[in-house]
């Protein structure tokens, strides 16, 4: 009886650990890059900036405007990749405070749009949208989060 015990005891510690291990994982592989300063925002796998390239799936950012607490853009996409749809899930702002605010749809000259399925080479835009901050310091952070599978890929353009 004792022996059962203790085999039981040590399976369920053992899925316990295998458990942790690949929740800390899965974490580290959601953890946002880092954006590096870059004066004129363009990476060097995409232009014109700023934009921002993740295996094949273009966003393009201008048009950017500061009223207040509320910042205004215009965006663009181009699937050359594996990714589905584009849609405004997948974009955050983050602010000075670490506070992530998604595109509103309730300001006028911001466009609400929903998924938009399209395919190998298509684009999709220029749609306007707007974000409200908590904090109105710059540089901001816009972050894209593509469907391009369950542990691929995030990446961060710097606002300034």
């Amino acid at each position: 009886m004792i022996r059962r015990f203790l085999l039981v005891s040590a399976v369920v510690a053992g899925l316990g650990v295998a458990a942790l291990v690949g929740a800390a994982a899965y974490q580290a592989l959601r953890t946002p890059m880092l954006v590096t300063n870059n004066g004129n925002l363009t990476p060097e796998n995409c232009s014109p900036g700023p934009c921002v390239d993740v295996k094949g799936y273009t966003l393009w950012v201008s048009d950017i405007k500061f009223e207040g607490d509320l910042v205004r853009m215009t965006v663009k996409f181009r699937n050359s990749s594996t990714a589905t749809h584009a849609s405004p899930e997948d974009l955050n702002l983050i602010d000075s405070s670490r506070h992530a605010s998604i595109p509103l749809t309730d300001v006028e000259g911001c466009k609400s749009w929903t998924r938009h399925d399209f395919h190998n080479g298509a684009t999709f835009g220029p749609i306007d949208i707007c974000f409200r901050v908590s904090n109105t310091t710059r540089p901001f952070i816009l972050h894209w989060t593509p469907d391009l599978g369950p542990f691929c890929c995030e990446t961060s353009l710097k606002i300034t």
